[in-house]
């Protein structure tokens, strides 16, 4: 792998679960592992090998998902003649809403629209599509 994060950078990342209360449009996305078309973007880390994320391969962001990633399967892969999984080096925390292609991914739009309520407020809509199952895959 080109760019490993160091374990000081991977210590830094939360641990599995601790991202919930976040709605996916707003969970922090700290790390970006890409190879060709492909591109694995972390929220989570359980501090040995389980990453949790949002996963897109060979550019199908129609079937790209949110779920677990190994790390040491991303170590592990090499594309003849000898290319390796990166790690994007200057990667600062975004938002999931704030990645184009996880924003395509989701179908959700570039801006978001305020919802009315009957009482008249604005009102912000948080569901977690998909995200509330996560834990069962």
């Amino acid at each position: 792998m080109w760019n490993e994060p160091t374990r000081e950078q991977l210590s830094k990342l939360p641990r599995l679960y601790e991202t919930e209360k976040f709605p996916l449009k707003d969970m922090p996305i700290h790390l970006h592992f890409f190879i060709g078309g492909c591109d694995w973007y972390i929220a989570e880390y359980d501090g040995e090998d389980l990453f949790w994320g949002y996963a897109i391969l060979n550019n199908d962001l129609e079937m790209a998902e949110w779920g677990y990633i190994s790390f040491q399967e991303l170590k592990d892969l090499k594309i003849p003649p000898g290319f390796e999984i990166d790690c994007e080096r200057d990667w600062n925390v975004k938002n999931a809403s704030e990645i184009e292609k996880i924003r395509i991914g989701n179908h959700w739009p570039e801006k978001e629209e305020p919802r009315i309520n009957l009482s008249g407020k604005e009102k912000r809509d948080d569901t977690r599509s998909g995200y509330s199952n996560r834990r069962n895959h």
